[in-house]
């Protein structure tokens, strides 16, 4: 039988013989370890672990191994076969350069997703996502709707199977029932002015403050709004000669590679919660 290459992620209260149990496990299936990170926050109390490993024996006879272990130590964990392309929703509005690059990133291989459904409450960005023959849903969003069709998108979210949603400039807020729902599961991006500067033309704002700095951050949703656990930050410097109209295209460059770099370690198992945090294995 050839070897396959799994991912196995945990985080649990910190203990002694914690790496061992892992080990003697892994030897004990034949498996070898390909790369391993691990964290022990001080902080918090607990241990995270993301090893990668190659092995003959099957996930679901690993999976089953593994649960006498995981149970002893308390464990949350996770058991992937490390080539699996996770199934992704996207969703956006009018503003289309994170969801191009997602797009092409997917397209030609550098990105290890595949977009199953863009979904958007606005038509604008149809053309593009149907070149890249991807279905495009159009689900406009009123506040007596609002409800409603959020209920349609998680219907497609367990229809087709979605393992995570990303919100590529979907300037929508979503409801706490969404939240809840997907909890862990959805990605946003924002300018990291907030919470400064917030609603319209932030970029103009920040110009008449005189910014010195301007970045991009991408997050878990959470019912606070723009406030879940941060995954990846960017920054760039910006001066006196800059316009409202540079801010915005340097804003736009750094949230398009700060958003691929948060879905791509989602989509590779390198996130794991630390209650208000996050540890990223990159």
């Amino acid at each position: 039988m050839a070897e396959n290459e799994y991912i196995l992620t945990l985080h649990c209260p910190d203990r002694p013989g914690l790496v061992f149990a892992v080990s003697e496990w892994l030897v004990g299936n034949g498996c070898n370890i390909v790369a391993s990170d691990q964290f022990g926050d001080p902080h918090s109390g607990r241990f995270f672990l993301r090893v990668s490993f190659v092995g003959d024996a099957t996930l679901g006879a690993l999976m089953g191994s593994f649960m006498a272990i995981a149970d002893q130590y308390d464990m949350d964990w996770g058991l992937w076969p490390a080539g699996e392309r996770p199934r992704v929703l996207v969703m956006v509005s009018k503003h289309e350069h994170c969801l191009a690059d997602l797009l092409h990133g997917a397209r030609i291989g550098d990105l290890p997703i595949d977009i199953d459904l863009v979904i958007s409450n606005h038509p604008d960005a149809a053309y593009l996502v149907e070149a890249f023959g991807i279905e495009y849903l159009h689900l406009p969003v009123t506040r007596d709707n609002k409800a409603r069709q959020e209920q349609k998108m998680l219907a497609e979210v367990r229809a087709r199977g979605i393992d995570f949603v990303v919100l590529a400039r979907y300037m929508q807020i979503l409801t706490e029932e969404t939240c809840a729902t997907l909890a862990g599961r959805v990605i946003n991006i924002h300018h990291s002015y907030l919470p400064s500067f917030k609603g319209a033309r932030p970029y103009r704002q920040a110009h008449e403050r005189g910014v010195k700095v301007i970045g991009a951050t991408a997050h878990y949703v959470t019912p606070d709004l723009d406030e879940g656990p941060i995954i990846e930050q960017d920054t760039a410097r910006v001066d006196h000669r800059h316009t409202p109209a540079d801010l915005e295209a340097a804003g736009r460059n750094i949230e398009t590679q700060v958003l691929v770099r948060a879905v791509r370690y989602q989509a590779e198992h390198r996130i794991l919660l630390n209650g208000a945090r996050t540890v990223v294995f990159r």
